[in-house]
């Protein structure tokens, strides 16, 4: 196959660009949006020989890294578009020598995909359901008296590499409980909420691939509440609602991400009702996540709500500094990365509060370096953050750092600006003047002012005790390190 495919778009066949953009529909459903945008947009779709898809990768990086990472979503992409015979070649674009006017590029075949065994998930199926051409239940795939039930877990999405903090403790050490005799403990459902992006999926995935890995016998199932309502909207149109309760009351371990979008779907909530009261009775094991806490859960029917509060409802927080760094470094030795310290710990202290945010500009920044050929330091990092948080044109503040020393603390705001004399207090008020007078361009008259009337003195007072400290006490001048790295972070 020929340059002039690769270089001339007027030469791709229309089939070729139809298929890929089939793909893409689908691919677009299963990442986040900046995966997307960075690993799938770049993407070329060249040409279409019956069941290969030959598609253009900009360099032999993004080909190595797309077969790592997302052979298996390619993989039941293009059989679901192409059938199963689909499968995939790429073109990769090499480097030229100067000299010509087209870059060469070189064919490699795409892995082939193969479906995992799933021994540890059959469950029985009625014998009138023995006709494949009856079965109307989602993930099934119809044998004799026994039906294969693709548990829909990402299993790259385990305990191992789910970092635990302050943020998410209790949440996790529920769930590994709940892997280890699903069904069988007070944690029955086991609903963990939380914000966007903080980890939830995370972990009910991590519980489910640990059931599957201690009870191979237990069918597990992994739903979102937009599938599952969409499942049973189609199953309703089609006379069905009988079999898709059934469905679902054959699984071991049912769990159901997002059910804060059941709020807007009565009659959904009627299903699960029977399904959650099956499954409950039977000893299996539900786990539920929502972006509210269930009694916030305006518009759910209270007997759903009484029966979330028959288990343990786990709460997990934004994560902290640590742990986001913990995060970075983990997802770094997954994929073979090596980041300078200073860029870790820039990108983690300004992606604050999602996690999946924090994944998308470590990738992000990896590309841009490839792609680009440049070395990962600071600046590259700013530059590649600005499309993930408003980092620029940053001022740093005396209210800032207040605000990091009372939260390193654990102290109130308002307990910082009053005149107190306890210890705590007047320390953290001490290092918050010395950090104030040390990165910004305040007077020392306007830095008293700030802490409810001092003058310049009890500032330059505090300046020269918080430097006597960290010559005598080295557990008080780890402290501080500790805090002023933050406030370098917030000042670069």
């Amino acid at each position: 196959m020929g340059n002039n495919l690769y270089n001339t778009t007027s030469n791709i066949p229309k089939e070729a660009e139809v298929a890929w953009e089939k793909c893409l529909g689908i691919i677009k459903d299963n990442v986040n949006w900046r995966t997307f945008q960075t690993c799938f947009e770049p993407i070329k779709a060249v040409a279409l020989e019956g069941n290969i898809l030959t598609l253009q990768v900009p360099s032999q990086f993004f080909y190595e890294w797309l077969e790592e990472h997302f052979v298996e979503l390619l993989g039941k992409t293009i059989k679901r578009v192409l059938g199963k015979e689909g499968r995939l070649e790429y073109r990769i674009l090499m480097e030229g020598n100067g000299t010509n006017r087209t870059p060469a590029s070189v064919n490699m075949p795409g892995s082939t995909y193969t479906k995992p065994s799933k021994e540890n998930n059959y469950v029985d199926m009625p014998l009138k359901w023995d006709d494949p051409h009856n079965i109307k239940t989602p993930y099934a795939i119809p044998g004799l008296k026994r039906m294969q039930i693709d548990s829909q877990l990402n299993a790259n999405y385990v305990f191992e590499n789910y970092v635990e903090g302050d943020c998410n403790r209790v949440a996790r050490s529920a769930g590994l409980h709940v892997a280890q005799k699903p069904g069988a403990t007070s944690f029955n459902p086991l609903v963990v909420f939380g914000g966007v992006g903080w980890g939830k999926t995370h972990l009910v995935q991590a519980l489910g691939n640990e059931v599957r890995r201690l009870h191979p016998n237990k069918a597990v199932l992994y739903v979102s509440a937009e599938k599952f309502i969409n499942q049973f909207i189609d199953h309703s149109k089609n006379n069905e609602v009988n079999d898709f309760i059934h469905f679902y009351q054959l699984i071991d371990v049912l769990i159901l991400d997002d059910i804060h979008l059941f709020v807007t779907a009565p009659k959904t909530q009627d299903v699960f009702f029977a399904i959650f009261n099956h499954l409950h009775q039977s000893g299996k094991q539900i786990v539920l996540t929502s972006d509210t806490p269930p009694k916030d859960l305006e518009g759910m029917q209270e007997r759903l709500l009484s029966r979330f509060r028959w288990g343990l409802n786990a709460d997990i927080q934004p994560p902290d500094f640590e742990t986001r760094q913990a995060i970075l470094q983990i997802k770094m030795r997954q994929e073979g990365l090596e980041l300078p310290e200073e860029v870790i710990k820039y990108v983690a202290y300004n992606v604050q509060s999602n996690v999946r945010e924090l994944e998308g500009a470590l990738i992000a920044l990896f590309a841009q370096a490839t792609l680009n050929k440049k070395e990962i330091d600071i600046d590259l990092a700013k530059r590649v953050m600005k499309n993930f948080v408003k980092t620029s044109a940053r001022e740093l503040t005396i209210e800032n750092i207040q605000k990091m020393v009372c939260e390193y603390f654990h102290i109130q705001y308002d307990r910082l600006l009053a005149k107190t004399r306890k210890r705590e207090v007047v320390q953290a008020r001490q290092i918050t003047m010395y950090f104030a007078k040390k990165f910004t361009k305040n007077s020392l008259k306007h830095i008293g002012e700030h802490f409810g009337g001092f003058d310049h003195t009890t500032v330059i007072h505090s300046c020269q005790t918080v430097e006597n400290l960290m010559d005598t006490d080295a557990e008080y001048k780890e402290h501080l390190l500790e805090i002023q790295q933050k406030v370098q972070l917030a000042s670069i």
